[in-house]
């Protein structure tokens, strides 16, 4: 028996007629729907009249969930994904799953929140960043946020409304006050809202009001000019180098990456990732 169909079908991150006709289309004519949270995709399928069973899939759930729709694609059946208003997709352990078998994966493209976000807020789209949350704990955000403060890239966070301001008060210590920043809550909703500013002025905006919502962060970049004239030191390229590899680069991607965040000579990294492996391999020793 011929195995079935992965869709990862993209769905409205809040305005329901943000969907294409052929997401409506693959919906309709799938086996089984599986949804990050039934209650969002269910409002979805009503309005559209979609009539296909539908089970909850949360990721973290030591890959039960993801082999029970596994074993539903074996069985010749197709099976989409839909995520949860398109801000934090949990989809990639079933994707990897199917892969290692040879089953067909299938994408339909649709509104992400990252990119709305990206080109609603103004700033510059030629190279940007993604990088999740960030760190919930003070030190861990207070190194994040040191980390990247040479980066000339445009950087997208996801925050919570209930962390928004003390991770801006986080990036303005570490980044200074009159870096600008948008602040883009509830995107295509009915609330939707977008701050552009200075991270001194989105402190004062949000911290007056109880913040709600989905929320992205769009950060600008250092200037070239910050980049080039500011000396970086081996010890934040080492930590940046381990920060890469620990999340899954390889050491050839993790060097490439520095290359492009610190501005320095490839073989300057080269240097420090062979100094990282040597320390490494003595660490281990007995």
């Amino acid at each position: 028996m011929n195995s079935g169909t992965l869709y990862i079908v993209s769905t409205p991150i809040g305005n329901l007629e943000d969907i294409t006709l052929r997401a409506l289309r693959v919906l309709r004519e799938v086996d089984l729907i599986a949804a990050e949270d039934t209650r969002v995709t269910r409002k979805l399928l009503s309005h559209y009249d979609i009539h296909v069973p539908m089970i909850s899939y949360r990721q973290h759930t030591r890959g039960a969930q993801a082999e029970e729709i596994l074993d539903f694609i074996r069985q010749g059946k197709n099976v989409a994904l839909v995520s949860d208003a398109g801000i934090s997709d949990p989809g990639h352990e079933l994707i990897a799953m199917c892969i290692a078998e040879g089953i067909q994966i299938d994408v339909v493209p649709g509104p992400t929140a990252l990119i709305a976000a990206l080109v609603i807020s103004g700033m510059p789209t030629a190279h940007f960043a993604f990088d999740g949350f960030p760190p919930r704990k003070d030190r861990e955000r207070q190194e994040f946020f040191r980390s990247i403060k040479y980066d000339t890239r445009t950087i997208l966070l996801y925050e919570s409304p209930m962390r928004l301001r003390k991770t801006l008060e986080t990036m303005r210590d570490e980044l200074g006050g009159n870096r600008q920043v948008a602040i883009v809550r509830e995107i295509t909703k009915i609330f939707q809202e977008v701050f552009r500013g200075t991270l001194i002025e989105a402190i004062e905006h949000f911290g007056s009001s109880r913040v709600r919502g989905e929320i992205v962060i769009v950060l600008h970049g250092a200037s070239s000019e910050e980049a080039i004239s500011t000396p970086i030191g081996p010890e934040a390229v080492s930590r940046r180098l381990a920060e890469l590899m620990a999340s899954g680069l390889s050491e050839r991607d993790a060097v490439r990456q520095c290359v492009i965040e610190f501005k320095l000579p490839k073989r300057q990294i080269y240097a420090a990732a062979l100094q990282l492996k040597a320390g490494r391999g003595a660490s281990t020793e007995p």
